[in-house]
Order: structure tokens, then sequence, then C-alpha cells
């Protein structure tokens, strides 16, 4: 109940609805065929690109006149239909709505809106995110990279690690230290060919996902490209909230995705002459699932709703990813038990949607990590991690 003593209604608007029905009906007919074959391809899904930008699920959360003008919420639906029938095309919403290209839409110039945006929102540019270096991962302000006016130019100089879909990626935003101190460090847009980027190997994560190492030597950007180049992390962490909520999104779709396969098998399914589901430890085990999963939802669908107007909470996002991580790892564990061979055999979808989702809990902010990060907001006071200074 609210303050008023009015009940609150939990239930989605009819335009939600319809919003996510287009969605669910858009991927079961156009990537359903194709749902678990890019893991096995190393292809980047670029036609889902074309057809999501086609209906209007690209830069949802762009603002006019490059996207949708859409919140969060409204995007998050579509990518939680989308995920459930195709986790790659999922991912695809994710590109272009959250992350990267929000650090652009919120904190780029007119001139920088205009020239990289309506691309990616046309399905045509994949673009990503460069932070993680090799000694700076969850210590996001130790980074090496540097960046050094130059005239006309900036000077970027260092590494990068881990950074999803970067042999795929035409674009990317790299995080960088102008100066030596923390306040110094801000962002610039890189595009592949610059002269003195280079990108290492392809290497793939446990999920398939391909990333690469990525190398600045005096890599000439023009300094049309700076982003921010001061007190970067003060208004960056902020936008990054928003691919927290991605992540938990697509998280709870493939924990949905795989909650459903459970119930269909453990009904059909017999062993002793009985359907599995008339087992009560079978029935124990899908009940948690259930509850897990409305509890997830919960969460992230208010972190949602209280951002339709903005960026969305601090906490309200910290409990939503740190809760949508962990239940997506209880319930896909357990709908894999729950299959025998059949969810462990690599023929079958369960296994791949685990390790889909295993990522997550690293991505965009450890669990660990979310965990401090909710104690500071509980006590209103940092908490460092470092070791004492001599």
């Amino acid at each position: 109940m609210n303050g008023k003593g009015d009940f609150v209604d939990f239930q989605l608007e009819e335009s939600d609805r319809l919003l996510q029905q287009t969605a669910r009906e858009l991927a079961s007919r156009e990537f359903a065929g194709d749902a678990f074959s890019f893991a096995r391809t190393g292809e980047y899904p670029r036609r889902s690109m074309k057809v999501l930008a086609e209906h209007g699920m690209m830069g949802m959360t762009v603002a006019e006149p490059h996207g949708g003008g859409q919140s969060i919420f409204e995007a998050c639906l579509v990518m939680e239909a989308v995920s459930q029938v195709c986790p790659h095309s999922g991912d695809v919403v994710q590109m272009g709505n959250m992350g990267p290209i929000r650090v652009i839409d919120e904190l780029g110039s007119a001139e920088q809106k205009g020239r990289f945006l309506p691309p990616i929102c046309r399905g045509e540019k994949v673009i990503s995110i460069s932070m993680t270096e090799p000694d700076a991962g969850s210590a996001a302000t130790d980074l090496q990279t540097t960046a050094e006016y130059d005239g006309e130019s900036v000077l970027v100089n260092g590494q990068k690690c881990f950074s999803s879909n970067a042999p795929h990626a035409d674009l990317f935003v790299v995080y960088v230290r102008f100066g030596p101190r923390t306040r110094d460090c801000g962002a610039v847009v890189v595009e592949t060919g610059t002269p003195g980027f280079t990108k290492g190997k392809t290497e793939h994560y446990m999920s398939g996902e391909a990333h690469c190492a990525l190398h600045f030597e005096n890599a000439r950007i023009p300094k049309e490209n700076v982003l921010v180049d001061e007190e970067g992390f003060r208004v960056l962490m902020p936008v990054f909230n928003v691919e927290r909520l991605g992540n938990a999104t697509r998280c709870l779709a493939l924990a949905q995705a795989a909650y459903d396969m459970t119930v269909a098998h453990t009904s059909e399914r017999r062993q002793f002459d009985r359907p599995l589901c008339e087992f009560q430890g079978v029935q124990w085990m899908v009940a948690d699932m259930r509850v897990k999963l409305e509890a997830a939802r919960l969460l992230l669908y208010r972190a949602l709703s209280n951002a339709r107007a903005g960026l969305p909470s601090a906490v309200e996002t910290t409990s939503a990813k740190l809760y949508c991580n962990e239940m997506a790892r209880q319930v896909a564990d357990d709908a894999i038990q729950l299959h025998g061979g059949y969810g462990f055999s690599t023929e079958m979808p369960l296994e791949f949607l685990y390790r889909k989702i295993r990522g997550w809990s690293i991505a965009g902010g450890s669990t660990e990590m979310l965990r401090n990060r909710l104690a500071s907001l509980i006590y209103e006071r940092p908490f460092s991690q470092r070791p004492p200074k001599a």
C-alpha cells in the first residue's frame, strides 16, 4: 500500500504490455531460428541490429531527434522479451540502448550526438565500452590509459582488456586519464581504424562472446571526440547504472527462459511411471525458482519504473543487479539439475543459458563490489578497499 492507503498496482500499463508483446512476436518471427547459433559461429548478429532498428527498438532511450526518446523501462521490456527468445539479439538491444550509447547521449555535445548516434540507432554500427585494464578492474580509478592534448588532437596511450564485442565494434567509449589525479579521469570516443589504435587477437568468454585487447600507441584522436576530460567518474558512473539495469534485465530474461523450459520438461518427462512434477522434491525446487523470479522482477521493475524520467537510483540499481545476478545463476543451475543429462548436454540450450548468465555476475560490477557499494549507500559513507597508507 502507498502512503494514502491505496493499493499499489504492480501490473504493467496497457501500452507497456503491447510493447512487450510486439517485441516477443518480432523475436519469435525473426530471431528464433538462429537463437543459439551465434555462440558457435562467433559472428555478431548484425541482421538483428537492422531488424530491431526498423521496428524502432534501437536507440529507444536516445533523446530525439536521433532516437526514440523513450524511457529505460520501455527499452528493458523490449530487451527482456527479445532475450527470452534469442539471447544474442537481446545483447543487441542492450548495445543499442544502454552503456556507451547512453554516455554519448547524456554527456556528448550536439555535434558528437549528431555524428555518432544515428548510425547506431539505424543498426549500422556496433559500439563498445572500454574501461577495464590489466591492472584496473574493480579498482576502476587505477586506470593507466592516458590522454594528452596535442594541438587539435588528443594522444591516447595504454591498453584495455575484456571489452565485450570489441572485435566487431566500430566505435569505443574509452575511459582515460588526462592527469595524475582521480578527478582527471574522463572519456573519449575512438573509432576503429584510427592510426595508433589496434586490436589484439580475438578471444572468447565461456559464454562464446568475443573480446580482445585494445592497444593505444600515440593514437591520435580528434579533440572533438573528447566526451569529458575532468571529474569523469562523478558524471560517468551515474550513467553506468543504466548499463547495470540492462545486465539485470538479461539475467531475469534468461532465468525466465530456463524456468519455462523446466516447467515444460517436468510436466512431460516421466520416471517410475510418473511425471517428474508429481515428486515433492521437484515441486519445491520449481516453486522456489518461481518465487526468486517474481522477487527479482519486482526489484528490477521498481528501479526501472522510478527511472522513467531520468537516471536510476543507485540503491535500487545496485539491489536489482545484485539479486538478479545471483537469482539467475541459482535458477539456471536448478533448471540444469531438473533436466538431468539433457540439461548438461551442449546440444540443448540450458547449458548455454547458464554460461551466459554466469558472466553477468562479473560484468558491470561484480556481486562482491555491489555489496560494498550498497553498504556505502546504507551507511552514507565510503568504505575504501585499499590498505591503510603508511
